[in-house]
């Protein structure tokens, strides 16, 4: 799914115009940004929690030319699924292996 099928599915679901849903997506993944940009967590009860963490410094081979290269320490966002997801994604999976219901 991309973010125009996504606005079509929250327009739909909320009954506003594809519009609304843009400016309420944006808004949403606005303050997401912005907050981890501070260094705050966002958690979504049931959903996930996002948050930054702080990558070190490492030496990696360098596949075009053998030798090894330095990859500089840096800020990275994560996600962690919350409990509700994590199950939904669980369930979807054995759904789709067994081709019915568990």
């Amino acid at each position: 799914m991309n973010k125009r099928e996504l606005v079509r599915k929250i327009a739909r679901d909320a009954r506003i115009t594809n519009t609304q849903a843009v400016q309420a997506l944006d808004a949403v993944l606005d303050g997401v940004q912005s907050s981890l940009v501070r260094g705050d967590r966002v958690t979504l009860v049931g959903f996930g929690t996002f948050a930054t963490s702080q990558r070190k410094a490492r030496k990696v081979r360098d596949p075009r030319f053998g030798g090894t290269m330095q990859i500089a320490a840096r800020r990275v966002a994560r996600f962690a699924p919350g409990h509700e997801l994590r199950l939904a994604v669980e369930n979807s999976a054995k759904t789709n292996r067994t081709g019915g219901a568990v």
